[in-house]
């Protein structure tokens, strides 16, 4: 007789929902590959945007001063400010304004600035945000306090911006785990007295500005909201450490130096003139496939127009095809299958 052996499988390990969460799997990167992300991206459009102008107009290029990859990420954090405008004026929730700016910084990992222009990816993240968090404002109404906007401009790019995201529009957002950590601390033995409400606004002033640099995708949310805190009340942060992560301390805490140091050195707004300039500079070396009205334009509009009028040739000519095709069972079955012959059952009779 054998015996059995029952093999017992291994605990599985448990991840927070954040560590399964699509942003955690796709939108975490470090700072290396962040930086290689952005240059591959900018060396690429540059490539692609030379060999559009010279196909055109040969040696057009060779004046041309193209953005590098820090010149477009300057011109996309002046839009970040727009956003948080432009929620003040429609007062719409920090769900919304976080969004939409997590939204816009994802977008240009896909994309560059010289292909699509910020201002307008900025109008289009900003209304798919409403829809995403459950905020919703009508097209008509979300446009026409904008100036010199149209709901075609919004909507032209809206399935571009949703694609670039990979159709993942939930997003963890830094100002929802501070408040966890605000309530938490409010419990702290060591508190004997309720913290006051402007200390709260004072960290989340860190949060609003940590969203100017690119901490979310390098952080997680509590790290950020942590780092918002120590910033705020250095030593009530690390009471609080110490309580709930004991075993984490020293590892917490250098990351926490490297997100406030991320924030002090850039959570400001660009100097507009800095922005003004590179602006100035894009005008000369956007993409001319996309300006409306230029050679390029107009002759990728005929290549697709052209490609459209083959893929439709096409299909009619399958059709046809199908159609005219002679039937390989015979006339008879064939004309049985289109209803002309009729037949009895009983072929005795």
């Amino acid at each position: 007789m054998t015996a059995t052996t029952t093999l017992t499988p291994p605990p599985s390990s448990k991840i927070s929902l954040y560590e399964a969460s699509t942003q955690c799997k796709n939108w975490r990167f470090s700072s290396q590959q962040l930086a290689h992300t952005r240059a591959s991206l900018n060396e690429a459009a540059v490539k692609v945007i030379q060999k559009t102008f010279e196909s055109h107009e040969p040696g057009s290029s060779n004046n041309v001063s193209f953005l590098n990859a820090d010149e477009e990420v300057l011109l996309v954090k002046l839009y970040i400010t727009k956003i948080t405008q432009l929620c003040g004026l429609f007062r719409f929730p920090e769900e919304v304004e976080a969004t939409a700016i997590t939204y816009l910084k994802r977008f240009y990992l896909k994309n560059t600035v010289m292909d699509w222009h910020p201002k307008n990816v900025m109008l289009t993240a900003l209304f798919l945000a409403t829809k995403t968090t459950n905020n919703p404002i009508s097209l008509e109404a979300y446009t026409h306090h904008i100036p010199k906007t149209a709901p075609n401009d919004v909507l032209d790019l809206e399935f571009l911006v949703a694609q670039s995201l990979g159709f993942e529009f939930a997003i963890w957002h830094a100002h929802r785990a501070l408040w966890g950590i605000w309530l938490d601390i409010q419990n702290l033995p060591i508190i004997s007295q309720k913290l006051s409400p402007d200390l709260y606004d004072t960290a989340l002033g860190h949060i609003r500005a940590s969203r100017l640099t690119d901490a979310e995708l390098i952080y997680t949310p509590s790290q950020i909201a942590l780092a918002a805190f120590a910033l705020t009340l250095p030593e009530i942060a690390s009471q609080w450490l110490a309580a709930k992560l004991p075993t984490e301390v020293t590892n917490l805490k250098n990351v926490t130096e490297d997100i406030m140091l991320l924030i002090t050195a850039h959570g400001q707004p660009p100097n507009v003139e800095s922005v003004r300039e590179v602006d100035r500079r894009l005008k000369l070396c956007k993409n001319p496939e996309k300006v409306v009205g230029s050679k390029a334009y107009l002759a990728r509009k005929q290549d697709e127009e052209r490609i459209s009028e083959e893929k439709r040739n096409k299909k009619v000519a399958e059709s046809q095809k199908f159609v005219d095709e002679e039937d390989v069972f015979g006339n008879e079955l064939g004309q049985k299958r289109q209803g002309l012959v009729d037949y009895d059952d009983d072929d005795d009779d």
